[in-house]
Formats: C-alpha cells, sequence, structure tokens
C-alpha cells in the first residue's frame, strides 16, 4: 500500500495552492484532482475579479496555469477520486475510484462546494453561455441588461440587489408567495426599484440560441404558462458541500460544511486540514479559496514538522 506524506484531496484553486505551497516546503504532496479538475470555476469563461489580471483571464487557463505551477514545483498531480476514507487513526487510509488504497500522514480537503441547480436540461446546456450560479463572479457580464435569479432565500436577495447595482432590470423568481430571506433583506429587496419578484413561479425551461440565454419559460402556480426575456439566469438555491466522504469522521456544521478551529484550517481530527469551499458557507470565492489553500498546506506543514 503506498504511504502519503500529505494528500490533498480536490483540484480547485484551493487544492492547487495547497499544492504549490507544500512543495515548495518539501513536503511531497499528492494531490488527487477528483471529478472536476479545476473545480467549480471552470464551468465559467473569463474570470475578471481574480487579482493580477487586469483584461481578466480565462477560467480553464487560470487553474491549468495554477495546476502547472504546482507540478513545476514539484507536487505529484494524479487524476482520480477518493471514494472511501477512514480517518479514525494515523496513517489515514483512503480508497480510490479505481480500487487502489493508499495511507497519509496528513490530509487537507479541498472538494469545494457544489451550486444546487434546477435539473433542466436547457440549464445545463447555456451553463457558462449566461447560466450562473455565481453574480459576484458573473454580474459584471451583465451591466444595462436584464437578468434573472431563482431562490427566495437571504442568498437570492442579496443576489438580487447585487446584479441590481449593474443590470437595468432584475427579476427574482419564487416558487411561493413570500421570500424566505429575512425581512432586513426583503424591505431591501422591496425598496429596490429594478427589481421585481415573480411569486408563485417556477421555471419550466431556460430559452436561448447560440449565443446564449435569451430569456425564461415560466409556470405560475395558477397553469399560465409565460416567458420572459433575459440575458442572464442565476441560480441561488443553495450549494452542497462536498463533504459527505468525510461526515463520519470530522465535525460539520448544520449545511454540511466541514468546521475549521478559528481562522485556521485545522478540523476536529488532528492531522486532517480543510481549504476552499468545502469549509467556507459564506464567501466562494476563487481567490478566498486559494488563500484557505495557503493556509491549509502552512497548518500541515507546521504538523508534520511537530511545530
Amino acid at each position: 500500500m503506498e504511504r502519503i506524506r500529505l494528500l490533498i484531496i480536490g483540484g480547485g484553486p484551493a487544492g492547487y495552492t495547497a499544492a504549490i505551497y507544500a512543495s515548495r516546503a518539501a513536503l511531497a504532496p499528492v494531490l488527487y484532482e477528483g471529478m472536476e479538475p479545476g473545480g467549480q470555476l471552470t464551468t465559467t469563461t473569463v474570470v475578471e475579479n481574480y487579482p493580477g489580471f487586469p483584461e481578466g483571464v480565462d477560467a480553464n487557463k487560470l487553474m491549468g496555469d495554477m495546476r502547472a505551477q504546482a507540478v513545476r514545483l514539484g507536487a505529484d498531480i494524479r487524476r482520480g477520486t477518493v471514494v472511501k476514507a477512514d480517518l479514525s487513526s494515523r496513517p489515514f487510509r483512503f480508497t480510490l475510484d479505481g480500487g487502489e488504497e493508499l495511507e497519509a500522514e496528513s490530509v487537507i480537503i479541498a472538494t469545494g462546494a457544489a451550486a444546487k441547480y434546477l435539473g433542466l436540461p436547457s440549464e445545463r446546456k447555456f451553463r457558462g453561455m449566461g447560466v450562473s450560479a455565481c453574480a459576484t463572479c458573473d454580474g459584471f457580464f451583465y451591466r444595462k441588461k436584464d437578468v434573472a435569479v431563482v431562490g427566495g432565500g437571504d442568498t437570492a436577495c442579496e443576489e438580487a440587489t447585487y446584479l441590481a447595482g449593474l443590470c437595468r432590470k432584475v427579476y427574482i423568481i419564487v416558487r411561493r408567495d413570500v421570500l424566505r430571506a429575512s425581512k432586513a433583506m426583503q424591505q431591501k429587496v422591496a425598496a429596490t426599484p429594478n427589481i421585481e419578484v415573480l411569486w408563485n413561479c417556477n421555471t419550466q425551461e431556460v430559452l436561448g440560441d447560440d449565443f446564449g440565454v435569451t430569456g425564461a419559460r415560466l409556470l405560475r402556480k395558477d397553469g399560465t404558462v409565460f416567458d420572459i426575456s433575459i440575458d442572464g439566469f442565476f441560480l441561488a438555491i443553495g450549494h452542497h458541500p462536498n463533504s459527505d466522504l468525510f461526515k463520519e469522521w470530522l465535525e460539520t456544521d448544520s449545511l454540511g460544511y466541514i468546521v475549521t478551529d478559528g481562522k485556521s484550517s485545522r478540523t476536529s481530527v488532528e492531522g486532517v486540514f480543510a481549504a476552499g469551499d468545502v469549509q467556507d458557507p459564506t464567501y466562494r470565492q476563487a481567490v478566498n479559496a486559494a488563500a484557505s489553500g495557503c493556509r491549509a498546506a502552512l497548518d500541515a506543514e507546521k504538523f508534520l514538522l511537530g511545530i
């Protein structure tokens, strides 16, 4: 059975950054990228809010460059997905999707969080072409255009009010006749003139052409079907942290996010660290994930050196 000093699980900004720092610290990190190398960021196109790129940067190029940097510094980055974990004692034991087993003295979990989607074929078709799960990431591209936000909670209202500062018109598509958001957020939405709430509505289909989203077909609770004309379709119905594999061993919050100790990346199991969206229910930004990957590598280094 292969024995690894530092195992990094996940190949997004947090995992790749952890691999960069761990390689420079001579920790011989091995990183398994999982089913989505590059992470959630690769579902978008141009990233304009990552520091250091005044003209923006292609998301796949950014992730590819991070990966290449980690490899150049000595990280062993492998295709494959960890499907079973045993964190009951050190060395920790893992099983891969190909059946291989390995042991690790320490581990950084950087498996991210997956945005929840409606499950419509048309939604998947236009993902990255007008369908987005991150207004902060992609809202800039819809300045002075019309967009819709799906959801009725605080996140949906926050994203809608953020977009309202950029866009001409923002629809909030709510399946009920009330918002689940806090009173303060409801009042903010009500006070924003270019936000219109569409009550008792479900999305039947995202409409579009070869260039991207052009509208959405909605179904009211009374059976009425109607179309709205939009350029962007934003999902704000929550995220699911990819932590299920580790819940038996690690403390998680009510939503499943891995709990870390204060500002550190330390989890409830000594020698196990968490970085990126799998432990961050609040910010969910690439630059923040990269920073937490750095912290996790530094924490792992201190642990392995007994500092």
